[in-house]
C-alpha cells in the first residue's frame, strides 16, 4: 500500500457520517452523480453538435477518464448567428455538494486558427488569483481533468472541422458567483465563481478522497502564499471564533478540516509546515482525544466512560463521575463539569488531543489545541497560552 493510500485510510477512519447515511453507504444505496467537469463537457458536446448541424439534441454521451462514458440530458439550447449555447444541470447524486442542481452552460463558436481549441471561463466560473492550485494565475478555475474532457468533447464532434478552423469554448454558470460564496473558493483565491472540477468525472457521495483533496489543496495554497502556520478548525463556527482570536493571520491560513484531524496534521507535517493550531468545541475535540481506534463507530456518540475517567483524573467526586456516565452528549458532560467547578478537565481534553495529534505528526510539527466555549470564549488550551 502506498503512502497516499495509507493517508486516505486514515482519513476514512476519521470520517463521521450521519447514521442514516452510513447505513445507505453500507448497502450501496447512495446514488452517484456527475462532476461539474462532466456536466460542462456534455453541454459543450451538445452545443458544438448544434453549431455544426443546426440540430439540437436532448442528451449526449461524453467520455470520462479510464475509458468510461456517461449520458447526460441537455436542459436547453440557444442558437445564435455565430454561436450556440447549451446547458446541462449538475446532478451530484446523493452527495451534499452546493453545486448540485446548478446550470452549467457552454457557448461554442468557430475561430480562424486551424486546429486551435480555446477553452475559457465566463460568468460564474472563478478566476485563479493565488498560487498553489496547479493552475495559472489569471486563468479560469478549470482543473486539468475537466480541461482534457472538454478538449475530448470538441474532438469527438468537430475533428473534421478542426482541419481548417478552430473552436472557442466558454463555460459559464449563471449562479456560480452566488454558489461560490458557500465554498472554499474565496479562501483559495478563486474569485468570481465556482471551479470546474473532477478527477474521474463521477461524484461518489460523501467521498473521503474529495474531502481529503480539499484539505491538501487548502494547505498547498497556504504554503505557496508563504504561510508556515495552519489553523485547522472543525467547522464554520469554530473558524469564525479562531479568526477573531488570530486576527493577524491571513485568510489562507484557515482550513476547515471537519472530521479529518489526524489526516490534516499528517499533511501539515509532510508538507513541512512549522505549526498547526487545532480549534474546535468539546464534542469533536473529545473524539480526537479518544483516538481514532476508539471513536471509529460511525454515527456514534462520544464515549462517556472516557469522559468519566478524565473527571476522575481531575479529582471529581464520585457523584459527578456517575452523572457524567449518564450524560447525553459531550456538551452535557462539559456542563456538569462546569457546574461542579472541576478544575483542569477541559485542559486535559486538549492535552489528550495534543498527544494524539503529535503521534500523527511524528513530532515534526509544533501543535496547539484550543477549545472554544459556544459563545466564542477560549475554554481551554494545550500547551497553555
Amino acid at each position: 500500500m502506498s503512502e497516499a493510500d495509507r493517508d486516505l485510510d486514515l482519513a476514512e477512519l476519521e470520517q463521521d457520517l450521519p447514521a442514516e447515511v452510513e447505513e445507505k453507504k453500507k448497502k450501496g444505496a447512495l446514488r452517484t452523480g456527475y462532476t461539474t467537469g462532466t456536466t460542462a463537457a456534455a453541454a459543450t458536446k451538445a452545443a458544438l453538435h448544434a453549431l455544426i448541424t443546426g440540430k439540437t439534441v436532448e442528451q449526449v454521451t461524453v467520455s470520462l477518464p479510464k475509458n468510461r462514458t456517461a449520458t447526460l440530458k441537455i436542459a436547453w439550447t440557444k442558437i445564435e448567428n455565430s454561436s450556440v449555447t447549451c446547458a446541462a444541470i449538475k446532478d451530484g447524486g446523493d452527495d451534499p455538494d452546493v453545486t448540485n442542481g446548478a446550470e452549467i452552460c457552454s457557448t461554442v463558436s468557430f475561430n480562424a486558427n486551424s486546429g486551435r481549441i480555446n477553452i475559457d471561463g465566463g460568468r460564474g466560473v472563478g478566476r485563479v488569483t493565488k498560487p498553489g492550485l496547479g493552475l495559472e494565475i489569471g486563468r479560469p478555475a478549470i482543473n486539468s481533468t475537466p480541461m482534457k474532457m472538454l478538449q475530448q468533447a470538441v474532438m469527438e464532434v468537430a475533428e473534421k472541422q478542426l482541419q481548417d478552423r478552430g473552436v472557442d469554448v466558454v463555460i459559464s454558470v449563471p449562479k456560480g458567483e452566488e454558489i461560490a460564496k458557500k465554498t472554499d473558493n474565496p479562501r483559495l483565491g478563486i474569485l468570481g465563481g465556482i471551479s470546474i472540477l473532477g478527477t474521474t468525472g463521477i461524484v461518489l457521495p460523501y467521498s473521503t478522497a474529495s474531502f481529503a483533496a480539499a484539505i491538501r489543496q487548502s494547505l498547498d495554497v497556504a504554503i505557496a502564499m508563504g504561510a508556515d502556520t495552519a489553523v485547522l478548525t472543525t467547522g464554520g463556527r469554530s473558524e469564525d471564533f479562531a479568526r477573531a482570536l488570530f486576527k493577524t493571520l491571513p485568510d489562507h491560513c484557515f482550513v476547515q478540516m471537519g472530521d479529518f484531524a489526524g489526516y490534516s496534521i499528517k499533511q501539515c507535517a509532510s508538507k513541512k509546515m512549522r505549526r498547526a493550531i487545532i480549534a474546535g468545541f468539546i464534542g469533536k475535540l473529545t473524539k480526537m482525544a479518544m483516538g481514532i481506534k476508539q471513536t471509529h463507530v460511525k454515527g456514534s456518540h462520544v464515549d462517556m466512560e472516557f469522559m468519566a475517567r478524565l473527571a476522575v483524573q481531575c479529582g471529581a467526586p464520585q457523584s459527578v463521575v456517575d452523572e457524567i456516565r449518564q450524560a447525553n452528549t459531550a456538551r452535557h458532560a462539559g456542563e456538569i463539569i462546569a457546574r461542579n467547578s472541576i478544575p483542569g478537565f477541559f485542559d486535559l481534553i486538549c492535552k489528550n488531543v495534543y498527544e494524539q495529534m503529535r503521534q500523527h505528526s511524528a513530532g515534526q510539527l509544533e501543535i496547539q489545541v484550543i477549545m472554544f466555549e459556544f459563545d466564542g470564549k477560549v475554554q481551554a488550551s494545550y500547551p497553555p497560552q
